[in-house]
C-alpha cells in the first residue's frame, strides 16, 4: 500500500485523563476518527481513570511523569525518540496545558500540528505558540475564540470554533424525566473544582428543601473541592439529602438518574457535559456565563441564571419542578438541539476535515 493509500496517522496529544469534558472530548475523538480513515495513537501521562474495557480498544502510550517538571524532559526525549520510529503524520494537541511538550514534539519530529483549547486562559497566562508548525487552533466556543483572540493578537482565520459533541441515545435508551416512581434527583456533574461553583448549587439545595424535602441531591466527580462541599452540606444541615459520587469513569450512570441537570459555573468554556445531560433530554438549569448562551435558549432549551446566586438557581429549581410537563417539554427541546448542533458526528467529521486541511497532499 503507498503512503497516499494509508490511513492519516494522528497523534492526540493529552493531559493527564480525568473524568471530565476536556478528557470525554479526547476519547470520542480517539473512538470515531477511524470511521473517517484516520489512525490515532494516544500520548498521556496517566490513563489509569480510562474505562479499563475503552482502553483495550484504544491505542494508548502512557508515558508516566510526562508532566511533571524536570523529569518531564526526559520522559519527553524518549516520547521523541519513540515517535522517530514511527512518526504520525499530525499531532493533535488536545489541550493548552501540554501545548509547550506538544508542540516541542512537533519542531522534533518535524511535523504539523493542530491545538484544540477548551476553556479561557487565567490572568496571567501567556500562550506561545509556534506558528510555523502549527495548522490551526480550535475553539469550542465562539466565546472561546473572542476570549483568545483579545489575549493572544493570533490571526483571526488561524482560530476556528468546532463546538465539542456527544452521542444521542435514541429514545428508547432514556429514563423518564420526575418520574412518580422515585423522587426528584437534581444533580451536577464535572471536576470539583471552585471554579464550577458548586457552593452556590449546595446554597440552592438548601433553599429547595426548606419549601420541598422529598428532594434529592446529587453531585458527580472528583477533585480538590470535595472535602470543603462535604463540609458544607453538614453546615447546612442537608447531607441526608445530598448524595456524593466520586471515582467513576464517566457520568453516564449519575446523569442517567438524575430528572434535572443544574451547572453553577463562574466561568464555563462550553459545558460538554452539560451537553451529555441534554442528550439524555434532561432540563437543565446553567449559569449565563461564557459558552453558555451557544447552546442555551432560556426558557425553550434550559433556564439561565445569574453565576454566583442560590436563590435565582433555586427558584429555578422550584419552577421545574413544580410543572414536570414544562421540564420534560424544556428537556426534549434540549435533546433535539444537541441532535442538531452538538452530535459527535458533527464534531468529528469537522475535525477530521481541518486534519486533511493541514495534510493537503494526504488527503
Amino acid at each position: 500500500m503507498s503512503k497516499a493509500d494509508s490511513p492519516i496517522e494522528v497523534l492526540l496529544f493529552a493531559s493527564p485523563f480525568e473524568v471530565r469534558g476536556t478528557s470525554a472530548y479526547t476519547l470520542r475523538l480517539a473512538q470515531y476518527i477511524t470511521d473517517y480513515g484516520i489512525q490515532p495513537r494516544i500520548v498521556c501521562p496517566d490513563a489509569t481513570k480510562i474505562d479499563p474495557s475503552m482502553r483495550l480498544k484504544l491505542d494508548i502510550a502512557e508515558y508516566r511523569n510526562l508532566n511533571v517538571p524536570l523529569l518531564g524532559q526526559l520522559v519527553l526525549r524518549l516520547v521523541k525518540q519513540e515517535l522517530l520510529k514511527h512518526p504520525p503524520d499530525l499531532i493533535h494537541i488536545q489541550s493548552r496545558h501540554v501545548l509547550p511538550q506538544g508542540q516541542w514534539l512537533a519542531r522534533q519530529i518535524k511535523r504539523p500540528f493542530l491545538l484544540t483549547v477548551n476553556d479561557y486562559l487565567q490572568s496571567d497566562e501567556r500562550l506561545r505558540i509556534d506558528m510555523r508548525w502549527c495548522r490551526g487552533i480550535i475553539t469550542v466556543s465562539d466565546s472561546v475564540k473572542k476570549d483568545l483572540l483579545a489575549r493572544t493578537g493570533l490571526p483571526e482565520d488561524s482560530v476556528l470554533v468546532i463546538p465539542s459533541g456527544v452521542d444521542v441515545p435514541d429514545h428508547a435508551e432514556l429514563a423518564p424525566v420526575f418520574s412518580q416512581d422515585h423522587q426528584p434527583v437534581i444533580g451536577t456533574a464535572g471536576p470539583l473544582e471552585a471554579i464550577k461553583g458548586l457552593p452556590y448549587f449546595l446554597g440552592a439545595a438548601s433553599r429547595v428543601l426548606t419549601v420541598n424535602p422529598n428532594v434529592q441531591f446529587l453531585i458527580s466527580g472528583a477533585g480538590p473541592e470535595e472535602g470543603n462541599l462535604r463540609y458544607l452540606a453538614r453546615d447546612l444541615e442537608i447531607s441526608e439529602n445530598v448524595t456524593f459520587v466520586p471515582n467513576l469513569y464517566d457520568f453516564s450512570i449519575s446523569l442517567a438518574a438524575m430528572d434535572m441537570f443544574c451547572l453553577a459555573s463562574l466561568r464555563q468554556g462550553l459545558g460538554t457535559i452539560m451537553l451529555e445531560a441534554m442528550a439524555l433530554a434532561k432540563p437543565v438549569i446553567a449559569t449565563g456565563v461564557g459558552g453558555i448562551y451557544s447552546v442555551i435558549r432560556d426558557g425553550e432549551t434550559g433556564l439561565v441564571v445569574p453565576p454566583s446566586n442560590s436563590e435565582a438557581l433555586s427558584n429555578s429549581i422550584l419552577k421545574l419542578l413544580e410543572d414536570p410537563l414544562k421540564a420534560r417539554r424544556m428537556g426534549e427541546a434540549a435533546r433535539e438541539l444537541v441532535r442538531h448542533d452538538f452530535h459527535v458526528k458533527t464534531m468529528v467529521e469537522r475535525t477530521v476535515e481541518q486534519y486533511k486541511l493541514a495534510l493537503p497532499i494526504a488527503s
